[in-house]
């Protein structure tokens, strides 16, 4: 059946930053049909009509995300990450249980599309419970399949074995989509990044890894090789085909032009790499040499947030800072990182901008705030989204055109349920 959806405003998501005021949005089949102005609609006589006050925007695209870490949202604060990272988290970590992890994805994916985030990329253990989470709230997620060096996991070899085997099982209707995870250079071995490569290629499978988010982290490698992390992974056969690098915070040109030639995408996770003191990545010095990039959250315990709105304003800050410039990142861009340009990013076309073909994502921001007051031209709506626009402003989310947040709350979950649960599990890892 069709179904037309009226809105003052369209969206694109693209990075010219294309609005359509007095917009139609027909969806089909859980497709975009047509999109464009009210005046030029194909006329319909059988459409279910949905007339609504605000604006359409694209599902937003958290392009980096290790979402069931709720359970741990505000533990260490303070600490620089590996303090962090050996102190507070790996210790609870320890401790989770399956259940845990899909509880807290629950609680997280319902989260994040109360926040307009319709797809995110994963990285967690147990990620068939994550996948099972994300089919309760009705969102999509890419989960990369973490490799990592901790007590209690199996060998390498079996870990990425288990993660290949995984991904052949997934359905392919664009719901889930598994990757391999391998945490890093600094904790996974290189032979065994090589390994997680070749088969990621072999099988079209995104490849995500954590690359130059602290300073010191490669010094260790570059000691023992004499090559920074980008130019050792390409040394080692890493980068090529799907290769999606989160914070990408201490890159030099020459890394930087390691990653134009082999195509490595970037999560951009401003907010994370600032609450950990890691720095400021070189955010237009990437996009200037036609690196893609998408805009990422990171972890709830790192953040400590899951709107991504809060993530592009200051995304756009901190270019326009390190720039000096009020013009190095425009609100069209901002924007375009966490909708066209993240979908792109993580290899995923059919995602992140209102275009006919594409998926049928789509989030209704309510206007009716004084935030979005005055509008004198198109760009005014890019304009207040970035810089004045939070996820409480969201009021329905549609995904494959199914609602799965209504009025500002969930149509497939019980939130209230689920924060207390959330609470007690958190207060049991923490040995309260």
């Amino acid at each position: 059946m069709l179904q037309r959806f009226t809105a003052r405003a369209v969206v694109v998501g693209n990075r010219a930053g294309t609005v359509i005021p007095d917009a139609v949005l027909d969806v089909t089949d859980g497709r975009i049909g047509w999109v464009g102005p009210a005046a030029e609609a194909p006329r319909t006589d059988d459409a279910e009509v949905v007339e609504l006050p605000g604006v359409l925007l694209p599902g937003l695209v958290n392009a980096h995300s290790h979402a069931p870490m709720v359970l741990f949202r505000g533990q260490g604060e303070g600490l620089p990450l590996d303090r962090w990272l050996h102190e507070v988290m790996w210790p609870r970590e320890a401790r989770l249980t399956p259940e845990d992890v899909e509880v807290a994805m629950t609680a997280a994916s319902a989260e994040m599309l109360r926040n307009g985030v319709t797809t995110s990329v994963e990285m967690y253990f147990h990620p068939e419970r994550i996948a099972a989470a994300v089919g309760r709230t009705g969102a999509r997620a890419i989960i990369a399949t973490p490799i990592l060096p901790l007590p209690g996991l199996p060998p390498f070899d079996e870990q990425l074995r288990t993660a290949v085997e995984l991904a052949a099982r997934a359905a392919g209707d664009g719901t889930v989509e598994y990757g391999l995870g391998p945490h890093a250079a600094y904790t996974v071995p290189l032979p065994v990044l090589r390994d997680a490569a070749a088969a990621a290629r072999e099988h079209g499978m995104l490849l995500h890894l954590h690359v130059a988010e602290t300073a010191t982290e490669g010094a260790g490698l570059l000691a023992e090789h004499s090559l920074s992390v980008p130019a050792l992974l390409a040394a080692h056969d890493v980068l090529g085909g799907r290769v999606l690098a989160a914070h990408c915070v201490h890159m030099d040109d020459a890394d930087l032009e390691i990653w134009r030639q082999h195509d490595v995408s970037v999560a951009h996770c401003p907010a994370s790499n600032a609450k950990l003191a890691s720095g400021v990545a070189r955010l237009r010095d990437m996009l200037d040499r036609g690196i893609r990039v998408g805009m990422g959250t990171d972890g709830p315990a790192s953040n400590d947030g899951l709107d991504l709105f809060a993530d592009l304003r200051l995304a756009a800050s901190l270019a326009r800072l390190a720039g000096r410039s009020a013009t190095a990142l425009t609100a069209a861009e901002a924007f375009w990182l966490a909708t066209g340009a993240a979908a792109d990013a993580i290899g995923r076309p059919d995602l992140g901008q209102l275009e006919a073909g594409r998926r049928a994502d789509f989030v209704h921001v309510d206007t009716r705030d004084l935030v979005f007051e005055p509008v004198g031209d198109l760009g005014d709506w890019l304009a207040h989204l970035v810089w004045s626009g939070a996820g409480r402003h969201v009021r329905d989310v549609w995904v494959g055109g199914c609602p799965v947040v209504r009025n500002g709350v969930s149509t497939t979950v019980d939130t209230e349920a689920l924060r207390s649960d959330v609470g007690e599990r958190a207060a049991r890892l923490a040995g309260i």
